[in-house]
């Protein structure tokens, strides 16, 4: 792989490869407008995103009102149709919690909160929880419609050991620029026999097959990892966690393809096209959760 602002890639964080392949390039259609390549691992298949963006130059790609998760924003048909699916969502999320950890209660880190709906619904559930957001403009939104604290990311750093029976990233770990550091803080951080619940878009699924360099999830550049399931599984192995359960998140396949449907133009038809292509990828998960446009990976 190139160097990437005149520092090497350095091995594949997923399974430690060493050699990278060009694998296309993707535009940024949400903000900037600008392009990006894609290098992908020729073993786990994990892909980055080539140039990656210095940490101190990579808030101007999230400056906008249209990013949902860190503007909580009604804004067109897709963020409307976004916010309906929202609490759908949260019941769902914590039913697959209670399914998979067999716990209705525990403490609980949320990383990656946005503007806190996930941490304010667990906290409500009973959980003890404590959310970590490194968007000024999330937190603040956080504390005035859910009057619910959120602490900067750098409150990681702060965290006893072993004091957490869950650990959730909800799309966040192909925003973070050292995947191994957190997997390696996150064994620190949970009690025996506590779970890692890791949600990420998949770029070996039905719409992204379908859509190329025009999937939306790709969001390049800040989503500066594209996971396979192969890529998630080697992760978890070289940081000591046992994969347990891979769940399908069928509702994302709905809105990455009208999202793409929009960025390959098909303005006045992106509603049904892109709810066609959801139903099939839908379909396509079903039979395998490795074809799903997001999959929550369990791990323990």
């Amino acid at each position: 792989m190139p160097e990437v602002k005149g520092e090497n890639a350095g091995p594949c964080p997923a399974c430690g490869h060493k050699e990278w392949k060009f694998a296309g390039e993707v535009t940024d259609y949400s903000i900037s407008g600008e392009t990006f390549q894609l290098w992908e691992c020729p073993f786990c298949h994990l892909k980055a995103t080539y140039p990656r963006p210095a940490e101190s130059e990579i808030g101007r790609y999230y400056a906008s009102d249209d990013y949902i998760s860190h503007s909580d924003t009604r804004k067109g048909l897709i963020n409307s149709l976004y916010h309906s699916a929202r609490t759908y969502m949260l019941k769902r999320k914590h039913h697959w919690i209670t399914q998979v950890t067999g716990r209705h209660q525990g403490a609980l880190l949320d990383i990656g909160a946005g503007t806190g709906h996930f941490a304010h619904f667990m906290k409500e559930k009973g959980w003890q929880v404590t959310a970590l957001e490194p968007d000024e403009k999330a937190r603040k939104i956080a504390l005035a419609k859910l009057q619910l604290q959120v602490d900067p990311l750098e409150a990681l750093a702060d965290q006893p050991a072993q004091a957490f029976d869950l650990i959730t990233l909800w799309h966040v770990l192909e925003h973070v620029y050292d995947p191994d550091a957190y997997l390696i803080t996150f064994r620190n951080l949970l009690k025996p026999g506590g779970t890692l619940l890791i949600a990420v878009p998949n770029h070996t699924s039905q719409d992204a097959a379908k859509y190329g360099s025009y999937w939306a999830a790709y969001d390049v550049p800040r989503h500066l990892w594209h996971f396979s399931p192969e890529a998630m599984d080697s992760l978890m192995s070289r940081h000591g966690f046992t994969l347990q359960k891979k769940i399908p998140m069928h509702l994302d396949a709905f809105y990455v393809s009208m999202l793409s449907e929009k960025y390959q133009g098909h303005l006045s038809l992106t509603t049904v096209r892109g709810g066609l292509s959801g139903l099939r990828t839908l379909w396509a998960s079903l039979r395998r959760a490795d074809k799903a446009s997001s999959i929550i990976y369990v791990a323990q």
